[in-house]
């Protein structure tokens, strides 16, 4: 394309709210009238479709939910009145907490007031605060944040070695809908554990976040937990750092939890917008059809040119490829859909894996994130008439135009400056295109029955280690794996009832393994004595 059209082309799809201050570029994409002719009903659709969720909608039919983080944000928009009073005095609770807290009104037993905090949770009860924290934490931020985020047992010596002396004035949040989701039910008990060995009273430390009524918020009651914030049903875990989920740990830090909720109803607003032109979440949404085919045929590499941005990739991992990695679509058909998304940040990557992006296979398209301000005051000239934050962004301009150059699609969103209201936006922004994304190709971006088959599938191993623990109580001496695999009703397992016995023998769990490692069958396997 000649620098003429290229330069109307970027006139012609550059879209800017005024409001936020934020640009998407969608012109590096190649996306012709065709497609947009061809999709123009089905964004018809989709936005009806849109608009029938934030109304109240079932969207969820396997477990009839309705889907209503927007209404989070805009608790007017919520279908009935208990629900935006429920919202807006979940949102009160939250304030006036972290007040008492603030002003020592609410301590540890033990200290003078809370100066940590440690959050347990996995998925979007992890990664929407892990995000929130590294990008808008306060560099005094009046506690640090921790996170237990897997079941990971050296991971959980790293962290509370890490509080060690401070565990006395630590504020626990743990964070379950049910109460029985296994990574954080462990890291509860281990959390536990070592607040006992310390002569510390947990539930004077721990606050917990879960639904009315679940396994959690009976065992918070029993034990007199300090206070608990309600999860909904109606808030998926990838959507979920505008509830109690991320709005408690972010305010604990001195984030502005009402700038967050407010640059996300301003960018809900303006994706609500029935205009694939006018609308910056269908602008996304068009994109990524048009780079992938409507398949998912290309990656999308997430690049931030900000340090403080750089888990905005991870994040967008769990809300894009679960949200979209499914099997079937609405009409029950086998589509195999999904988007990777993968990413670090700018300028590190063109130390890694730009190289491959502009060089290796084209199998992905890139969204470059650029932020206008460079920091809050005065920089420093490092070359006569060029500070920082010119290389920064001559990295980024350069990595996008080197990538074109090279027939590499690519996205470029701006924000002014990263703070509590764009960040808000970004997640709002990208929760839209996912919903629009979605219905374009026919699917259910609410439901994750992948999640719950890996979450069987690991109940299932543990069900076959008590298995061979009971055949190994009854044999009477050694046994090769094959006997030991007939005796646990698992004969067509052994490879892994090996894979077990083998982990349960490397951390002294009573099991011994005699024979080559490297030729499991002629291993013999027995209790130790």
């Amino acid at each position: 394309m000649n620098p003429n059209a290229l330069w109307q082309r970027y006139q012609d799809w550059l879209y800017f709210h005024e409001g936020l201050g934020i640009y998407v570029d969608v012109s590096r994409i190649g996306f012709d009238e065709t497609l947009l002719e061809q999709l123009a009903p089905r964004f018809a659709d989709a936005f009806e479709r849109m608009a029938a969720l934030e109304d109240g909608a079932i969207a969820n039919p396997d477990e009839n939910r309705r889907v209503g983080h927007y209404w989070l944000r805009d608790p007017d928009r919520a279908p009935d009145k208990a629900t935006r009073e429920e919202i807006v005095t979940t949102l009160a609770d939250i304030e006036n907490f972290v007040a008492a807290v603030d002003a020592g009104a609410i301590r540890p037993p033990e200290a003078d007031r809370f100066t940590d905090i440690l959050s347990v949770g996995i998925g979007g009860s992890a990664l929407g605060p892990q995000f929130v924290s590294e990008a808008l934490a306060p560099c005094h931020a009046a506690r640090a944040i921790h996170f237990i985020d897997n079941t990971d047992p050296a991971g959980f010596d790293r962290v509370l070695g890490r509080l060690d002396n401070r565990l006395a004035s630590t504020l626990v949040i743990i964070t379950s809908k049910s109460g029985g989701t296994p990574e954080t039910h462990n890291a509860l008990i281990e959390v536990k554990q070592a607040f006992a060995e310390k002569g510390l009273d947990f539930a004077r430390h721990a606050v917990g976040i879960t639904l009315r009524g679940s396994a959690m918020d009976k065992l918070e009651d029993a034990e007199g937990w300090l206070r608990e914030f309600p999860m909904f049903d109606w808030v998926g875990g990838r959507t979920s750092e505008m509830s109690a989920v991320g709005l408690l740990a972010a305010a604990l830090q001195g984030i502005d939890i009402r700038a967050m909720l407010a640059g996300a109803r301003e960018m809900d607003a303006a994706t609500r917008v029935p205009d694939m032109r006018r609308n910056p979440a269908a602008l996304l949404a068009l994109s990524w059809y048009h780079a992938g085919n409507g398949k998912g045929e290309k990656d999308m590499v997430i690049l931030p040119y900000k340090d403080s941005l750089m888990l905005f990739s991870r994040y967008l991992q769990q809300l894009v490829m679960e949200s979209l990695g499914k099997e079937r679509d609405l009409d029950g058909a086998v589509v195999h859909q999904g988007l990777a998304v993968y990413g670090n940040k700018g300028s590190t990557d063109q130390h890694a894996y730009v190289q491959q992006l502009r060089e290796g296979i084209p199998n992905f398209f890139a969204t470059f994130i650029e932020v206008l301000e460079d920091r809050s005051g005065h920089s420093v000239e490092v070359r006569p008439g060029a500070t920082s934050g010119d290389f920064l962004t001559g990295f980024l301009l350069g990595t996008r135009q080197a990538l074109y150059e090279n027939g590499r699609e690519s996205i470029t969103l701006t924000i002014p400056r990263v703070d509590a209201c764009r960040v808000g936006a970004l997640i709002a922004l990208y929760e839209r295109a996912v919903g629009l994304y979605a219905f374009l190709i026919n699917i259910n971006a609410y439901h994750q029955p992948g999640v719950e088959a890996g979450k069987k599938a690991a109940a299932a191993i543990l069900d076959l280690q008590g298995r061979i623990r009971s055949a190994l109580t009854a044999a009477n001496g050694p046994m090769g794996l094959d006997a030991l695999a007939e005796a646990a009703g698992a004969a067509a397992e052994v490879e892994t009832v090996y894979q077990i016995v083998r982990h349960l023998a490397a951390n002294g769990r009573g099991v011994n393994l005699a024979g080559h490692p490297a030729q499991p069958s002629t291993l013999s396997v027995s209790l130790s004595r």
